[in-house]
């Protein structure tokens, strides 16, 4: 009976630093979420990756992101939308599809740049400076997800800003299913920026304003 209550106690005790590093992930990265207003205009927007529906077309959430990009864009809060997603396959290419979305929607190929080994949001953010010579962002995804994203991007030395890209009503349970990972997710950064590890990188191709 002892070692059971000792487990559950252990159990408890663990589930509970979890939801305080996710918490202080929140907290810190709270203040740098801004509406379209609030935003310090900056070269260049990073737009993450969320997946593609069987025809290869950016799914809801994605769009969504592309749609707060274009935003940015027409506003004139940034002039180069960098286009961050998986290229696992030739069946398979994020950035591709976010481009030819961007296309429709009226932006020009000048202020697209695609980065085809966003595999992970820490490979993005590194990517960004890395790669694409940028010390300074604004992160353009989901809400639950930016909290993570501003963390890495901060840990990497990106002056980073956020803005939200929730625009349409998601599932319930899918929406629970997201945050319930971004819990894992939140401690996996925390690892991540400890170590620094090196992404999959290539030659520089610093991204210079149209």
């Amino acid at each position: 009976m002892k070692t059971l209550r000792t487990i559950v106690i252990g159990i408890g005790l663990a589930f509970l630093l979890i939801a305080l590093a996710r918490a202080a992930m929140i907290l810190g990265s709270q203040p740098m979420i801004k509406s379209a207003d609030q935003l310090e205009h900056t070269q260049t927007a990073l737009v993450l990756g969320a997946g593609l529906m069987r025809d290869g077309s950016p799914t809801a959430p994605l769009r969504d992101r592309l749609e707060a990009a274009k935003e940015l864009y027409d506003q004139g809060i940034v002039k180069v939308l960098l286009l961050s997603g998986d290229n696992r396959s030739l069946d398979y290419n994020e950035p591709e599809a976010m481009r030819r979305y961007l296309s429709t929607r009226g932006i020009s190929d000048a202020a697209m740049v695609l980065d085809f080994a966003g595999r992970r949001t820490y490979d993005s953010c590194y990517r960004a400076k890395a790669i694409f010579g940028q010390n300074s962002l604004i992160i353009v995804t989901q809400r639950y997800h930016l909290y993570r994203a501003i963390y890495l991007c901060q840990g990497l030395e990106i002056e980073s800003q956020g803005f939200v890209a929730d625009r349409t009503p998601y599932l319930k349970r899918r929406y629970i299913y997201w945050n319930f990972r971004e819990v894992g997710a939140s401690l996996a950064a925390y690892w991540d920026i400890l170590r620094k590890p090196q992404p999959v990188l290539g030659e520089p191709l610093p991204i210079i304003a149209p």
